[in-house]
């Protein structure tokens, strides 16, 4: 199974679909990763709050390490100049890896008002080698420009809340200036159930002799936006990765596009602390 690449500020790529291990246990990640590398996905996407590098490190141990892009996160309570670049080691530590593909600061936690200092953090391990990429996530336009005049740095990567009822037209119209490229968590929406159980979804679905699910995720590839659908069950993992083989008609993706209600199922970033 191929899965497109695409170009980042910084001359790198990333692939298209990966794999996201929220909400999994470490003996999940492992063989959910595993499971994800059999079926052909490059990218896994993980996060020091979630709790479980660890099992992603020892699969990422069983399979050669050039093969997989492999991101994590930065935690809320490691915003600091210091502080992230001591939660990086110990990331790398626990993922069993010398260096990271894709960094990311979690959350912009705007209370702290630390998030300059710890982008700063990002960028010197970027200029060091020990990360090839870094970026942001839930990063609204004001975060974001403000890190940008502050230090000059574009970040590679924004990961954002997104799918078809939360399309994020302002915020992506800010990374589409910017040069940054947009990576949707929850792509099928928390749960999925409202969304893939829409009729437009389930009505195109069933003219492809496609899985809603499968058609959501090819709305996002077409909008080339990055995906990383989780699941801990091999033959989701699988049927996910196939949407990289559907290809939706402009009218369908623009029927899809109609869906956009601003319905959003985390938090507000500027709530979060």
């Amino acid at each position: 199974m191929s899965v497109a690449t695409v170009p980042l500020n910084d001359r790198s790529t990333v692939p298209q679909l990966g794999l996201g291990v929220f909400q999994m246990s470490d003996e999940q990640a492992e063989a959910a990763v595993l499971a994800a590398h059999q079926a052909g996905y490059r990218l896994v996407d993980s996060a020091a709050g979630y709790e479980n590098e660890e099992g992603v490190g020892r699969a990422i141990a069983c399979v050669d390490r050039d093969d997989i892009y492999v991101t994590t996160k930065l935690k809320n309570d490691d915003h600091g100049f210091d502080e992230a670049l001591a939660a990086f080691d110990l990331s790398l530590r626990k993922l069993g890896i010398d260096t990271l593909d894709l960094y990311l600061v979690h959350w912009p936690c705007p209370q702290q008002n630390r998030y300059v200092e710890t982008w700063r953090a990002l960028i010197q391990l970027r200029e060091e080698g020990r990360v090839r990429s870094i970026g942001v996530s839930n990063f609204e336009p004001h975060h974001l420009r403000r890190i940008v005049d502050e230090t000059g740095v574009v970040p590679a990567v924004n990961q954002i809340e997104l799918h078809p009822f939360l399309q994020q037209r302002k915020l992506r119209a800010v990374h589409t200036e910017l040069g940054v490229v947009t990576q949707a968590w929850s792509p099928l929406g928390q749960g999925g159930s409202q969304l893939l159980a829409h009729p437009t979804v389930t009505g195109i679905a069933a003219e492809h002799g496609a899985t809603p699910a499968q058609v959501v995720l090819a709305w996002h590839l077409a909008e080339g936006i990055v995906v990383i659908p989780k699941s801990v069950t091999p033959s989701r993992i699988v049927e996910n990765i196939r949407a990289a083989e559907l290809h939706l008609g402009e009218a369908e993706v623009a029927a899809i596009s109609a869906l956009d209600s601003g319905a959003r199922l985390g938090p507000r970033p500027d709530d979060v602390d």
